[in-house]
């Protein structure tokens, strides 16, 4: 099976826009080529916004959320809307994941499990219509009076998706957003815009309000207008560290709402009490369904510096054995990188690890046996300075970094040290000291023994990895405002 084979893009209004809750003419004829990247051929060719574009989208979300009746309903109506979406994005399953695995080079057994789960995203929080709290009853400290706690919708979003892992990111972002009674507009990357598309089809057949939902793919200089534009409320952005620097400075000037879901670096600390063997195994696992290109990824690896030969030979046995190929086939392991542009940042660092003194044990260059395709060979670099470039910048590939460290002690400051804190894990057999040395981590999120990232608690990172959180109750938050309410008589619901 092979990626060039008759495999068509899903999406029906590739030409178009979807504003307004229509699918309108573009105000150019420029275009965007998407690009498979496993035969490195153009299979979707789509419309390109330009600023009159992104005015157009603002103003019908505006209008939605300012006249419209979306942010009027109660969360139980709105909740109705939200599992038929739901039921739309499962129906769709099989397009969802051909058109992942095109544009970012995903595992097809990988993309056909997330498709699943963004119907689950989308009724997840269609539930918090009835379980969580959007009005509390309070009294005022002065005089006693009844007063509420109310929390609203923030207003107009704008939902800025990026080409990795596009789906589930826009569902994380989209389904809070509406539940919350916000109206959004979904920016698609224009590396991979298929399924926000697909979503704008989804919300057209379920009749979802004008407005209230609508698409466009843009570049970073026509998106940088929609982050700007003073219709927008908030914005919702996960990408690069240095775009969301960016973005945050901009919202900054006029005090718009925002949440950054951005790079990572992170480690994964090995304690002197688990096997490596086991360790190297998980570790060269989770480095394959999206060929790394995974913010959350362990790519700093942490080992006493007694242990460390014997982990880089069992993780460079285990990289040796991985099937690189075509991502339709079962039979492979590891896709392509998404894009040229990704394998050649990816092969750029992989040259600056050589040149600054590491050592490369595994991998380093590109399969012999592929002549298309943006591939790569997993690749690990062991004796790494963690002051080095490949061990401080966030490459977004199958690359990792062996780190030898004294004790403890030294492996927790070297996981601190990095403007990241995004993800971590600490590989040892007792869960006591996996909580302790946990606890001392300035990440986000903290696995044991493995990768391990959970949204349906929360998902997202300290320092410059982020700010806010998405997925479970977390993730609504950031969409809602809180309006205190003090009254001289209580009102029916304040009673």
């Amino acid at each position: 099976m092979t990626a060039t084979a008759n495999r068509l893009s899903p999406v029906r209004h590739p030409g178009r826009f979807f504003i307004g809750g229509e699918w309108t003419t573009p105000s150019s004829a420029s275009m965007i080529d998407v690009i498979d990247s496993a035969s490195e051929e153009v299979f979707l060719t789509v419309a390109e916004a330009q600023a009159e574009d992104v005015e157009r989208a603002v103003a019908a979300a505006r209008r939605a959320f300012d006249t419209g009746p979306w942010p009027r309903m109660t969360p139980q109506e709105r909740a109705g809307y939200l599992n038929r979406i739901a039921d739309g994005l499962a129906a769709r399953g099989e397009a969802l994941a051909d058109s992942w695995t095109q544009e970012s080079g995903i595992l097809r057994s990988m993309s056909a499990y997330v498709a699943m789960g963004l119907a689950a995203t989308f009724r997840y929080y269609a539930s918090l219509a009835d379980s969580y709290t959007w009005v509390e009853k309070h009294k005022s400290q002065f005089g006693q009076q009844p007063a509420l706690l109310v929390r609203e919708a923030v207003g107009v979003v704008a939902a800025i998706v990026p080409w990795n892992a596009p789906s589930s990111l826009m569902t994380q972002k989209v389904a809070p957003a509406l539940i919350a009674g916000c109206t959004v507009i979904v920016k698609a990357s224009p590396e991979a815009p298929s399924s926000p598309y697909i979503l704008a089809e989804v919300c057209e057949e379920v009749g979802l309000p004008a407005g209230v939902i609508n698409v466009l793919t843009a570049d970073r200089e026509v998106s940088e207008l929609l982050v700007r534009n003073p219709g927008v409320d908030k914005v919702s952005f996960t990408g690069s560290t240095a775009a969301g620097r960016r973005i945050a400075s901009i919202c900054g000037e006029r005090i718009a709402r925002f949440t950054l879901e951005l790079g990572g670096k992170s480690p994964a600390l090995i304690l002197d009490d688990y096997d490596l063997g086991k360790a190297a195994d998980m570790l060269a696992r989770s480095a394959l369904p999206m060929t790394g290109q995974v913010c959350a990824s362990l790519t700093r690896i942490i080992v006493n510096e007694k242990r460390q030969d014997d982990f880089v030979a069992a993780l460079s046995a285990a990289f040796a054995q991985i099937r690189v190929g075509d991502p339709f086939d079962p039979a492979s392991q590891m896709g392509p990188l998404a894009m040229e542009r990704q394998r050649d940042r990816v092969e750029r660092y992989i040259e600056i690890g050589k040149a600054e003194g590491a050592r490369l044990a595994c991998g380093g260059g590109r399969p012999s046996h592929l002549k298309r395709g943006y591939y790569i060979e997993p690749t690990v670099f062991a004796d790494v300075d963690n002051h080095s470039t490949i061990a401080r910048d966030e490459i977004f590939g199958p690359v990792l970094s062996v780190i030898p460290a004294t004790d403890d002690e030294q492996a927790i400051a070297i996981a601190n040290d990095s403007i990241y804190g995004l993800n971590a894990s600490v590989f040892t057999n007792d869960p006591e000291r996996a909580y302790a040395v946990g606890r001392r981590l300035r990440s986000g999120t903290v696995g044991h023994n493995a990768f391990k990232l959970d949204f349906s608690i929360a998902f997202g990172g300290f320092k410059q990895s982020g700010i806010g959180r998405e997925g479970g109750v977390e993730g609504l938050l950031p969409y809602l405002e809180t309006k205190t309410m003090i009254f001289e008589t209580a009102p029916e619901v304040a009673q």
